[in-house]
């Protein structure tokens, strides 16, 4: 770990003496390479610093043992600078594991009604909300880029683009079937249903990630529609794009540009067929380990929502907080950490793999 952390030491330098040099300045994408790097190294190289630091502390301690009368004061610095060292010792192993290439993507969150129609619907509405008071806490910016409601307002699919630092890494392990426990808003008799909505999180797919050639493309143009007709238009604005080889179907209504909302589809659609060739790719490591926090697949029951409770479980790490109301106003920050944790655990159990 020393040879490692020392490399890490160096290239941080020679980063920072590019960064030095005024040509840098005027190639943009070189700027934002180097910058991305420096910032996710500086971590490591501080805490490696603070870890030299302890260490040195303890050498002086451990020298002054041997005096009478400074033996009681060097044997609690000895144990203050051993206690540091094994936690910092610890952070730099979580520090040190593998990143996920795409962390620092943005999202396509995509919200589907699941078990339990027009309930089912109404609760991917309100987890549509609670991602979007999420994404606000964070400093993010959440844009719907396509939107199917049902007449009573909830949401048969949904599209959502999150961008925003660190998007991705928060939000990935969300996939799978969110489950809720309640009295539905149809419901006269006052019986408690089970119903849910599945979660899809993508990371967002550049220019340079998927080559989709336009001859695989039917473009198809419609008069947008939204409930109590909010957004009618008396324009085809509205883009449907089908990917013929896989039949992948995005729509875009939300914009009344249809120049803006093929961009928007496009986008869905580039992470969409990102994210199938990464499932493909991903499926034969997926096969030998399974992270603790679950493979994030689509079908997978992660969390239920009990209202008559007031309570949240995430079955992949057995974590129960009793705080629903302040979860669904976009509290989420308590679950996630919990999630990033056990990952990080597995990933250090399993040898950093």
């Amino acid at each position: 770990m020393l040879e490692k952390l020392k490399e890490l030491a160096l290239r941080q330098e020679d980063l920072e003496a590019q960064l030095a040099d005024p040509a840098v300045y005027g190639d943009s994408a070189r700027l934002r390479t180097i910058q991305r790097e420096l910032k996710e190294l500086t971590p490591v190289t501080e805490t490696w610093r603070a870890w030299k630091q302890a260490k040195e502390r303890l050498a002086e301690a451990e020298a002054l043992l041997h005096d009478p009368d400074l033996k009681e004061l060097a044997q609690e610095e000895l144990a203050a600078a051993r206690k540091s060292m094994e936690e910092l010792q610890a952070r730099l192993r979580v520090l040190l594991l593998p990143k996920d290439p795409n962390d620092s993507r943005n999202v396509i969150l995509e919200l589907r009604g699941g078990v339990g129609g027009e309930e089912g619907a109404l609760f991917a509405g309100t987890l549509l909300r609670m991602y979007t008071m999420y994404a606000q806490r964070q400093g993010w910016r959440a844009e719907v880029v396509s939107l199917n409601e049902t007449e009573l307002g909830g949401v048969k699919e949904c599209s959502v683009l999150i961008e925003g630092e660190g998007a991705f890494s928060r939000l990935k392990f969300e996939s799978g079937v969110h489950r809720v426990q309640r009295v539905p808003e149809t419901e006269s008799g006052g019986r408690i249903h089970t119903s849910a909505a599945t979660v899809a999180v993508l990371p967002e797919a550049e220019d340079v990630d998927v080559d989709i050639d336009p001859k695989d493309l039917q473009t198809d143009t419609f008069r947008s529609s939204g409930a109590g007709g909010q957004h009618v238009n008396k324009t085809e604005s509205a883009i449907r794009i089908t990917h013929l080889p896989t039949g992948l179907v995005v729509e875009c209504q939300d914009e009344r540009s249809q120049y803006k909302n093929k961009d928007k589809a496009m986008k869905v659609l580039r992470s969409r067929l990102y994210e199938l060739e990464r499932e493909k790719r991903d499926a034969a490591a997926a096969s030998e380990r399974r992270s603790q926090v679950g493979s994030g697949d689509r079908s997978e029951r992660v969390r239920t929502y009990n209202f008559p409770q007031g309570r949240v479980t995430d079955h992949r790490i057995g974590l129960t907080l009793y705080k629903l109301d302040a979860v669904l106003d976009g509290a989420l920050d308590e679950v996630i950490d919990a999630l990033v944790t056990a990952d990080q655990a597995e990933k250090l159990k399993g040898g950093g793999g």
